[in-house]
């Protein structure tokens, strides 16, 4: 096992390979591994080149509308079906889907953790997966679950699809491959990927880490999607020219293979005999993707005050409600800060949103200390929360001139659903007691008299 698991790491023993993405966000896309495979004209012609079978993987309602219609037409070596036979039901007890409240006797407060530790075992992707919240509820499809991963080993002749949800995968430390059944897309620290619900996939490790770790959003609504601009108009933000979705690649692996899935919290394997990534061409709309952060265009306060924080939405996931997100991906990248007369971190606030905050690099500017790369925060609804001390009298005591905030990259989930901590986050042994700490050095100011003191 372990001799296969490296030998398809450094060579690729089985597969089909093609290198390079196809740019673009929510096109309509085609693309074959071998010359031919993919019909010219029609979907299902009563006959596939190469002999391989026409299937449709459907993302939405058939009868949704065009613009968020969404299908794709697969060209493989089997079937669906064949991939599939007797489930047995299997357990991951680290991962939890809402509506869960964990069992656990920490109280209400805004609460921070450092990074989760590396597993002391061997631990594929899947079974590095640790859910700290949960929101809203999978079965209604409304809501997400938050999560963090750390692994230290390939999924070998193991494959995943989620029933529940889309997954927005965040690597923290540690690049890693994902293999999907519409391509492979390598995604590096500071870029993150997207798998569509129901989409097949493995990952693999890339590059010599001691730990592959970083943060999942499981996302069980409307699929995420870019924002609207409004007056921002036609560019800046995440332009969709710098999303990447992979080009057609199979394998073609006739060996022992499991094939496990989530649906609605329970999770299911059934044993085949083949590789279910069989895929040698495709066409359509209902895709994975990656993208680089650092693309991100940001804009913002150029003469006073500080902006509402979703002028940073990478993507969103819709509600019913317009303007009110069953989930938001916010960065906070690198940026100048020019504003005159204006306390630049973010304000102090209390939301009516709940926000999962998770750093990938550097620091984040509202907190001098404590928030680590790989360490997360959790600020529930109308729980208040901003700058610590030291990054209040640094931001009000300092010149105000343009400043670059640079070698950074934090980013949040944010929801409309209160976020539900699992017994697991509740009982982390990184879970930091003294957070609250970090507000104490704030005290009474005012002393009746007008003017800024």
């Amino acid at each position: 096992m372990l001799e296969k698991a490296e030998k398809q790491r450094r060579a690729g023993s089985g597969q089909q390979r093609a290198a390079g993405y196809m740019p673009g966000f929510g096109n309509d896309f085609e693309t074959e591994s071998l010359p031919g495979a993919l019909p010219q004209g029609q979907n299902s012609p009563q006959k596939c080149n190469y002999g391989l079978y026409a299937e449709q993987l459907s993302g939405s309602p058939f009868t949704a509308p065009r613009g968020t219609n969404e299908r794709s037409w697969l060209y493989r070596i089997r079937p669906s079906v064949r991939h599939t036979g007797r489930f047995r039901r299997v357990d991951y007890p680290h991962w939890k889907t809402a509506p869960h409240v964990g069992e656990h006797s920490l109280a209400l407060g805004q609460l921070r953790w450092s990074p989760l530790p590396a597993p002391s075992e061997a631990l594929d992707f899947l079974q590095g997966i640790r859910t700290m919240t949960t929101a809203g509820d999978a079965l209604t499809q409304a809501g997400m679950a938050a999560h963090a991963y750390a692994f230290n080993a390939d999924m070998v002749d193991d494959y995943f699809f989620n029933a529940d949800g889309e997954l927005l995968i965040v690597p923290e430390t540690g690049a890693i491959q994902v293999f999907t059944e519409l391509g492979r897309m390598d995604v590096e620290p500071s870029e993150i990927c997207l798998i569509p619900r129901g989409m097949m996939f493995k990952v693999t490790r890339l590059g010599e880490e001691k730990v592959w770790r970083g943060y999942i959003c499981e996302n069980y609504g409307a699929k995420f999607t870019l924002p609207d601009r409004g007056p921002i108009g036609a560019n800046c933000l995440a332009n969709p020219r710098d999303f990447k979705t992979p080009v057609a690649a199979y394998e073609d692996e006739e060996t022992p293979c499991r094939v496990q899935v989530k649906w609605c919290g329970s999770f299911h394997m059934v044993e085949i005999g083949h590789s279910p990534l069989d895929v040698v061409a495709w066409h359509g709309n209902y895709a994975p993707y990656k993208y680089d952060l650092k693309t991100f265009s940001p804009v913002g306060a150029i003469l006073f005050d500080h902006p509402d924080p979703s002028i940073f939405t990478v993507l969103t996931a819709p509600s019913g409600e317009e303007g009110t997100a069953n989930v938001d991906f916010v960065i906070f990248p690198p940026r100048w800060l020019v504003a005159e007369h204006t306390f630049r971190p973010p304000w102090y606030h209390r939301n009516i949103m709940s926000e999962f905050m998770g750093l990938i690099y550097g620091r984040y500017d509202a907190k001098e200390e404590g928030f680590v790369p790989g360490g997360m925060s959790l600020h529930n609804m109308m729980l208040a929360h901003g700058p610590d001390f030291s990054g209040f009298e640094k931001a009000s005591n300092g010149e105000l001139k343009p400043v670059k905030l640079d070698n950074t990259m934090a980013f949040m989930f944010e929801t409309r659903f209160p976020q539900q901590l699992t017994t697991f986050a509740a009982e982390l042994d990184t879970l930091q007691d003294d957070y609250m700490d970090c507000w104490s050095g704030l005290e009474r100011k005012f002393d009746g008299t007008p003017g800024i003191k």
